[in-house]
């Protein structure tokens, strides 16, 4: 009996992927669904761009800063500093002039100088990171007040469609009411800030009172 295989229907879209493993079992994952795969490559882009900005002569700054957290470089510091006092505390056993008598004056400006330019090319690579943060930052703001006026809009509607449907009783909704309105983030700020501030100053006030003598 001769058994025939119908073709595979699957487009390539859906077709499954398999993740490689370091053993020689190959375990195949389901495709991703199509908003995550447009998420993952809207924050793909929004990183390579950031990076595409970057000039070169910061690249070799923030390289260089990247090796400054590693355990290697503090072992090294440690070995160089330890060879620097070994050397100018017995110099005759090892064939060398003293070039750092204690207290090590130049040790200490090495040390000093060092530490500059390092807090400099981590300041550095923070300023960018803080930049990339902030844009991050006002791309979430912008997605969450566009999800908040289409929230609004969506209660509206059902709302509209509850008042017209006739198998609904009707009835006075005072939250949804509330609620189809599009919230103003202005308004919010200056009553976040007012009510800040008002508690700031009760706060002053009771200090000041309890600090005061009978």
């Amino acid at each position: 009996m001769k058994i025939t295989r119908t073709p595979d229907t699957e487009t390539p879209s859906e077709a499954p992927r398999v993740v490689p493993r370091l053993s020689s079992t190959i375990i195949p994952t389901a495709p991703l669904p199509d908003p995550i795969s447009q998420n993952i490559e809207a924050i793909v882009a929004l990183h390579t761009n950031a990076e595409r900005k970057v000039p070169q002569h910061q690249r070799i700054v923030e390289a260089v800063t990247a090796f400054f957290g590693r355990p290697a470089f503090l072992y090294g510091i440690l070995l160089v500093t330890a060879f620097w006092m070994i050397f100018n505390f017995f110099p005759q056993r090892f064939g060398l002039q003293q070039f750092d008598p204690p207290p090590f004056n130049w040790l200490e400006l090495s040390l000093s100088l060092g530490s500059l330019l390092m807090s400099t090319g981590v300041l550095i690579k923070q300023n960018r990171q803080e930049m990339l943060a902030e844009q991050r930052a006002q791309l979430s703001l912008q997605l969450n007040l566009l999800s908040e006026q289409k929230i609004a809009k969506l209660i509206a509607l059902v709302e509209e469609l509850r008042c017209d449907l006739p198998m609904v009783k009707d009835r006075y909704d005072p939250e949804a009411e509330v609620m189809k309105q599009p919230t103003d983030p202005q308004m919010v700020m200056t009553t976040l800030e007012e009510t800040l501030a008002q508690e700031l100053a009760e706060l002053q006030k009771q200090e000041t009172s309890s600090q005061s003598p009978d």
